[in-house]
């Protein structure tokens, strides 16, 4: 179990370091072009941020409805 954690953590660590240095490619795209380009770069990284959320409230949900069922 402890070296699950550790694994997870030095995933999460690098991950952001990847992370990291793709927003300041985004923002030199955005600082280099016009307001159009910059408000669609915005408009992308929404629709690629809502995504996540809906899957964990979807899973979330049948987690819910499963745990109800079970008491019943």
């Amino acid at each position: 179990m402890l070296n699950k954690k550790i694994v997870l953590i030095f995933l999460l660590v690098f991950t952001s370091i990847i992370s990291n240095a793709q927003c300041a490619m985004c923002k030199a795209v955005v600082e280099s072009g016009d307001i159009s380009m910059a408000e669609g770069v915005n408009s992308g990284i929404t629709y690629l941020m809502v995504f996540p959320y809906l899957l964990i409230g979807v899973l979330f949900y049948v987690i819910y409805r499963y745990n109800k069922k079970a008491k019943i």
